[in-house]
């Protein structure tokens, strides 16, 4: 007897073999099984799979595609293969409902109708319940494309008319007050439903609450006339005239056994209990089940779970900032705050700490997150997301969940572009584990929801300065209230700053000071540090400047104290040299999250180890921290004093030729960095630096990369700055040098952001030469994001500019860049026809490594296209251009197209050694890992067909787990490759 296989298609689509999970492959993969599981036993042409998969636009390749991904499911299946039978040209899946969660759900409901029609509510119920219980999440998870949808919407009608049957035998019970907060999150969810509006309605009148009732039809009349310009349908006019009039009737419901025949507005029959709705039929967001449990459909129960395959191992992040050393007091809130820590089963909780300004919410949080750290084992997170910061603006939702999904460990190129589909995988990733979160420096609630986990266990730290009233009251947030410090506290920090013995010495003096700094721990820090450097001067000299320096600072004040510190920045900043007071403001200008040193030394124009010296001075005067060595950050309240400053000191003059010595600096560090790693790469000919800018040299490749690894975030708010403030040259030039690192990297949203920017900056300036550029840079970025029609339209344009402006390297470059486009679009001969324009367009003369490349390239297609010694020719020629600059990078791709060729004329000994320099060769130049993993997996193919199994098997299983770490989406063919050859 064969062991039962069972799919599903109501969530993910997926499908067990006994209590294990098949894996279904690639995405197309599994679409092609999803495509004949909806078909639900009919026949499906080979045509209609193809069409289905690719759409108006499939490649040569796609019909054989399609049987390649059919005999891959039939043999992931295993005994189960017969399951997928060919019917002339096409295939069927015929699935009994015990095997298919579809066909489960067709019968319960088509039961639970019968049921309903004889008068027998409580089973139908019961059966409508299984039905729905049967749905995972969105219909057709992981499968994409245009048959997904359509097939996904007409699921989600069968699952609403479920769910509206079973939502009228609840009203039909009694049970209108519990039926309410179910509707009403359904209204929301579907505001132009006029179905369940008509149910909410009336669940609402019959609960005694007819205001709320004509308040709901009220609603959808204005959003129905906004929205389509229609009124509410005749049904839902109806129902709103009888509720006006207060019509007995509808306090009517049909009489079944043990049911009244009216129903009270408080009436909760206690048959009404066992009819809660399913979670996912009044969520958007589903709890993932491992199994589609079809085995108890007859029996009409809840589903069971399905072991899932063993995960990946999971990143545990850890990072908390230091915790501050000086940090006292705050028992009382620390013993609140940890009252409020979940337990692993219970639900999550957001804390939100507030208070004024430089009262000490990031110390507190930060000091009470270490304490607690051990009790969230699955890592704890931690974000800026600059609500308050005078120069920026605050992180978007979106921005601030693509940087905790890659802490968790997913990849960039994986992420989706919709908010709301971030949020949903942030909640999907945080499912199973306990995760700590700290929110720092919140703008207001509307910033902060969509970072909310939900699952249970985790824990959200949030600190703002405003209240966040909105995440208390909707969001059941806990809200924690940050005060000054009491006296004993302030005294208590001077005593940790200054010493027992100074302390104690002026006890008067330290009493003013607490109380002239209104004792906000900020002030009192700026304070401490000004006492330090002044070991000479007693403490009430101290208290006397602060004295009669008091006066107010706009952005400590608070409403409810005066928390005024602008006297001791003042006096702060005063005690600076000239020189040093001057790189204070004009710090102000850079936009990243932090500054190197020679960038700060480029904004001053100044040399370095002047600069070097002006920044130790003012970290020794707390007026910024060196949180990394050569890396300075401050206080956004800091920056808001300098930008003050910097208004009333700095004329316009010397603030724009600060901001464009900053700008220089990047572009040419990141253009002398890009030359360095992307040697065959068409050039720009930015203009000379300012002669004041200090811009970055590196030895190696490596260093380059690093240094591009140390600026990503300060590159991408580079770039905004620079657009805003109309550097529109710098802005498309600086975009042009971050392009190749950003797009090797699979940083897909910085590499996309980046360069919309630029294009914005390029269609100002109207320069057709930039425009094509840019163009050319966002084919690549759409390649990347596997959108190649946008993609092919990109670099058609930008082949149109380059030939415009007569720039033939450039457009070289392009035509081999389109074959890219065209090769994964299945155009074979169209790539390799754009490579022979490419190489006559060269012409003798040209650039070799270029000329490598396209030789290259003209081999490599000649090789897919099946003519492998005609490619091995290409390839000699190519090789022996990369051999006379013994450029690794080159080499390597050269030598993968030898091995590749080689492999399949049957020279299989040549092809190891070739595959092995090359390997040898990426391993050298570093940053390429998915060409490592590429080449293990070609060099495990000649090793199996030398006879050398294990070996293969220990080359797939490196190469998978590099695709793995750097998530690319081959990982999955890889391992079915591994697979194979393990089986």
């Amino acid at each position: 007897m064969r062991e039962q296989v069972r799919f599903a298609v109501l969530g993910p689509v997926s499908a067990w073999r006994g209590a294990v999970e098949v894996d279904l492959g690639p995405p197309r993969q599994r679409a092609v099984l999803a495509v004949l599981l909806l078909a639900e036993g009919g026949r499906v042409p080979v045509a209609g799979l193809v069409d289905a998969l690719w759409g108006d636009a499939p490649p040569a390749s796609a019909v054989g595609s399609v049987r390649t991904y059919v005999h891959r499911l039939r043999r992931a299946l295993g005994e189960g293969a017969s399951l997928i039978r060919s019917v002339g040209d096409a295939y069927v899946v015929r699935a009994l409902p015990e095997d298919l969660d579809l066909a489960a759900f067709r019968e319960l409901t088509a039961r639970a109708e019968a049921a309903r029609r004889a008068g027998e509510v409580k089973e139908a119920a019961a059966l409508l319940r299984d039905a729905l219980a049967l749905w995972r999440g969105p219909a057709l998870s992981g499968v994409r494309g245009e048959f997904a949808q359509a097939g996904r919407e007409q699921l989600e009608t069968l699952r609403l008319s479920a769910l509206e049957s079973l939502l009228a035998i609840r009203l039909d019970l009694g049970g209108h007050a519990q039926a309410v907060p179910e509707l009403a999150a359904l209204v929301a969810g579907r505001p132009l439903d006029e179905r369940f509006r008509e149910m909410l309605m009336l669940a609402l009148y019959r609960s005694g609450r007819q205001s709320a009732a004509l308040q709901t039809y009220t609603e959808a009349r204005t959003l129905l006339a906004e929205e389509l310009g229609v009124d509410p349908a005749p049904a839902l006019q109806g129902l709103y005239e009888r509720i006006l009039r207060a019509d007995p009737e509808l306090l009517a419901v049909p009489r079944y056994e043990g049911s009244p025949t009216e129903v009270p507005s408080r009436a909760t029959p206690t048959d009404v209990a066992a009819l809660d709705l399913p979670s996912f039929g009044t969520t958007t967001t589903p709890l993932a089940d491992p199994g589609p449990g079809l085995d108890s459909a007859a029996q009409h129960t809840a589903p069971t779970a399905t072991p899932t395959a063993p995960a990946s191992p999971r990143p545990v992040p850890a990072q908390l900032p230091s915790g501050l050393p000086g940090f006292v007091g705050r028992q009382a809130q620390l013993d609140q705050a940890s009252s409020l820590i979940p337990e692993a089963d219970a639900p999550s909780a957001t804390v939100v700490i507030g208070g004024s300004a430089g009262v000490g919410k990031t110390a507190f949080a930060v000091h009470w997150a270490r304490r607690i750290a051990p009790r969230f084992p699955d890592g704890q997170l931690y974000l800026n997301l600059r609500g308050f910061d005078p120069v920026g603006t605050p992180v978007p939702p979106a921005q601030a969940l693509r940087t905790l999904l890659e802490a968790l460990g997913v990849p960039p190129r994986e992420l989706p572009e919709d908010q709301d589909a971030l949020a949903a995988r942030l909640r999907t990733v945080l499912t199973g584990r306990r995760v700590l979160i700290l929110l720092d420096n919140a703008r207001d609630a509307g910033q902060i929801r969509p970072l909310l986990p939900g699952a249970p266990g985790c824990l959200v730290i949030v600190t703002s300065r405003n209240r966040l009233g909105g995440l208390v009251a909707v969001d059941g947030a806990h809200p924690l209230r940050l005060d000054v410090l009491t006296a004993r506290e302030g005294h208590d920090l001077l005593l940790r700053r200054l010493g027992a013995e100074r302390v104690a010495a002026e006890p008067r003096a330290v009493r003013e000071i607490v109380d002239l700094c209104a004792r906000l721990p900020l002030a009192l820090a700026i304070a401490a540090a000004r006492a330090a450097d002044r070991t000479a001067f007693p403490l009430a000299s101290l208290a006397e400047e602060l004295a009669e320096g008091h006066g107010s600072l706009d952005a400590f004040t608070d409403t409810d104290q005066a928390a005024d510190v602008r006297a001791v920045l003042s006096w702060s900043y005063h005690a600076l040299s000239p020189a040093a007071a001057r790189l204070f403001r004009l710090l102000v200008l850079h936009p990243g999250p932090d500054v190197s040193l020679s960038a700060a030394a480029s904004l001053a124009g100044l040399g370095t180890a002047a600069a070097r010296s002006l920044l130790a001075e003012l970290v020794h005067t707390h007026l910024v921290d060196e949180p990394a060595p050569g890396r300075y950050a401050w206080h956004d309240l800091l920056r808001a004093y300098a930008a003050e400053l910097s208004a009333g000191t700095d004329s316009p003059g010397e603030v724009t030729a600060a901001r464009r010595r900053m700008f220089d600096h990047y572009l040419h560090s990141a253009y002398g960095a890009a030359r360095l790693m992307d040697l065959t790469r068409d050039r720009i000919v930015p203009a000379e630096p300012s002669p004041e800018v200090r811009a970055e040299s590196y030895p190696t490749p490596q260093r380059a990369l690093a240094w591009f690894e140390a600026e990503r975030a300060v590159l991408v708010a580079v770039v905004r700055e620079a657009s805003a403030c109309g550097f529109d040259v710098h802005t498309w030039q600086l975009a042009w040098c971050v392009e190749h690192h950003f797009g090797r990297q699979g940083l897909w949203h910085e590499l996309g952001v980046t360069l919309r920017t630029a294009l914005e900056s390029a269609d100002r300036l109207g320069d057709p030469s930039a425009l094509a550029h840019i163009h050319r840079g966002l084919a690549q970025a759409e390649s990347y994001a596997k959108r190649t029609g946008d993609a092919r339209a990109h670099i058609e344009r930008a082949i149109e500019l380059f030939a415009k402006v007569d720039d033939v390297p450039a457009l070289t470059e392009s035509h081999r860049q389109l074959s890219v486009v065209l090769e994964v679009q299945g155009d074979l001969e169209g790539a390799l026809d754009h490579h022979r324009q490419a190489l006559e367009l060269l012409g003798p003369d040209g650039e070799d490594r270029l000329r490598s490349w396209i030789l290259n390239g003209l081999g490599w297609y000649h090789s897919l296209l099946g003519r492998h010694r005609e490619a091995l020719m290409f390839c000699a020629s190519a090789l022996e251009l990369a051999r006379i600059h013994d450029d690794d990078y080159t080499l390597g791709h050269v030598l993968n197209s030898v091995g590749h060729a080689q492999h399949h004329l049957g020279a299989h000994d040549e092809a190891v050694a070739a595959l092995e320099e090359a390997l040898a060769r990426f391993r050298r130049v570093g940053g390429v890992p998915w060409a490592e993993a590429h080449t293990l997996a070609s060099l495990a193919d000649s090793r199996l067909s030398l006879g050398q199994p294990e070996g293969a098997r220990a080359l797939l299983e490196e190469a998978v787990g590099i695709l793995d770490r750097i998530g690319h989406p081959d990982a999955d063919v890889m391992r079915e490759k591994l697979a194979a050859l393990s089986s």
